[in-house]
């Protein structure tokens, strides 16, 4: 009894003091590669064989791919839905759906999914898994899992046991190393009128998948230089997050040209409203969650198979924003769904944190980590936003890329696509630039007009 309490005590007294667990045993490390895969998702098909069993993953490109370049023929083209999901028929797939998703056929009777046969294209280079191996072990966090370290080009938490460990392989998903895209964010108000919110250069690096920098603080960085629409050309902006934010925090940059200077921007993260989707969704909405997790405890809620956009092509590269931007909703012929295995998170506003989603909630791809949609609650409980990412893993490198995202704001009506670059070039991946490159000064030079 003395020990039992003892036991309890120590475990309150490391929750006070904001000390996380520390990665996996090495016996249960040696799961990876034999009944989970590589980064940790589970190699078995499930029990009806809708969801097949982890066979390596997409690392062949279509003949039809042009090497080096940033669109990426769909390798399942010819393929039929297996059946059509609406608000007919919602309830006998019920358990299989995010609140998000029966929100959206509640509100608007036009609306449906396309449920397509699964294919677990995922893939990674085999550095990425060898890495993964270690890190499973070494990885911890720390600040109340606020904060990451003892892992380098890998997944941290292959194994997660918390939330926090959980939405640390999204915050880290490899996207390969570096790439460059010209895209474009819509926003589609509540008449159904489509706007461009922003067209921008982006350049997107992620130093912890650079196995030149295994001392990199941080994570992940992004430059934008917008070129669109006229009353936005010329400013530019630049993130980058660190590995430990209880010691740094984020650190943000803008250029207006009108101010022909660049100036620190401690305001670009959170809820704040972004202007890169006209306000139509907060900074912490890109990629469905990014930045500091300050503000919320993440529990684990355990493992669900759901119907999510996947491998969705002919969204990302082969449509037009004239007919994929429908009123209401994005059109469903262009977006392609599948049934897999995700991680479910649920983040809790902290007492005395302020944010505009009182909870949120997140459902992590197992095969890729990234996160592939979302639930958000405001001040009254009530479902707000629903966040859905288009997931096209990148044969080519290999690496799973979802930042073309969309949020739909189920109280206004209106919703935006962020990301979209199939009509203006795709996303091609590049060398990391310089040190130099990232200094903040040099924004300036890049945003000018």
């Amino acid at each position: 009894m003395q020990f039992r309490k003892a036991l309890m005590a120590g475990a309150v007294a490391a929750l006070l003091c904001g000390v996380s667990h520390a990665g996996v045993s090495s016996v249960e490390a040696q799961k990876l590669g034999a009944t989970l895969t590589a980064v940790g998702a589970e190699k078995a098909g499930n029990a009806d064989g809708s969801i097949p069993a982890y066979t390596g993953g997409l690392t062949s490109a279509p003949a039809s791919f042009k090497a080096g370049s940033g669109v990426r023929p769909d390798p399942f083209a010819g393929e039929k839905p297996l059946l059509s999901i609406d608000a007919k028929n919602m309830d006998k797939y019920s358990a299989e759906l995010t609140e998000g998703t029966k929100a959206l056929m509640k509100k608007y009777p036009g609306y449906h999914i396309d449920v397509y046969p699964t294919h677990r294209t995922a893939a990674f280079p085999k550095f990425v898994t060898d890495n993964t191996a270690k890190c499973a072990v070494d990885a911890k966090t720390s600040d109340g899992g606020r904060s990451m370290s003892g892992c380098h080009a890998g997944f941290p938490f292959p194994e997660p046991s918390t939330g926090f460990e959980a939405m640390w392989n999204h915050l880290v998903r490899f996207n390969g190393v570096a790439y460059a895209a010209k895209y474009r964010n819509y926003n589609v108000d509540a008449s159904g009128t489509p706007a461009l919110s922003v067209e921008a250069d982006a350049v997107e690096e992620y130093p912890y998948w650079d196995v030149s920098k295994p001392n990199a603080e941080s994570y992940w960085q992004q430059r934008l230089t917008y070129s669109g629409p006229a009353r936005r050309a010329g400013e530019a902006m630049q993130i980058i997050d660190p590995l430990n934010y209880s010691a740094n925090g984020r650190r943000a940059w803008q250029y207006l040209p009108g101010q022909r200077r660049v100036k620190v921007a401690p305001d670009l993260s959170f809820d704040t409203p972004n202007p890169g989707s006209g306000g139509a969704s907060t900074f912490d909405d890109v990629f469905l969650f990014n930045g500091s997790m300050e503000r919320y405890d993440f529990k684990l809620i355990g493992k669900k198979e759901l119907f999510v956009p996947y491998n969705d092509y002919k969204m990302a590269y082969d449509s037009k924003a004239s007919d994929l931007l429908k009123p209401g909703f994005i059109n469903p012929d262009d977006v392609r769904w599948e049934k897999h295995r995700v991680w479910v998170v649920e983040a809790t506003l902290v007492d005395g944190k302020r944010h505009i989603y009182s909870k949120r909630r997140f459902y992590l791809d197992e095969d890729s980590w990234a996160a592939v949609a979302s639930d958000e609650y405001d001040a009254r409980g009530q479902l707000f936003r629903a966040g859905f990412a288009y997931i096209t893993p990148s044969y080519d490198v290999p690496a799973p890329l979802a930042d073309l995202h969309s949020i739909y704001d189920l109280v206004g009506g209106s919703y935006e696509v962020t990301g979209f670059a199939g009509e203006t070039g795709g996303y091609r991946y590049t060398k990391p630039l310089s040190e130099r490159d990232w200094a903040p000064s040099s924004l300036a030079g890049s945003g000018i007009r």
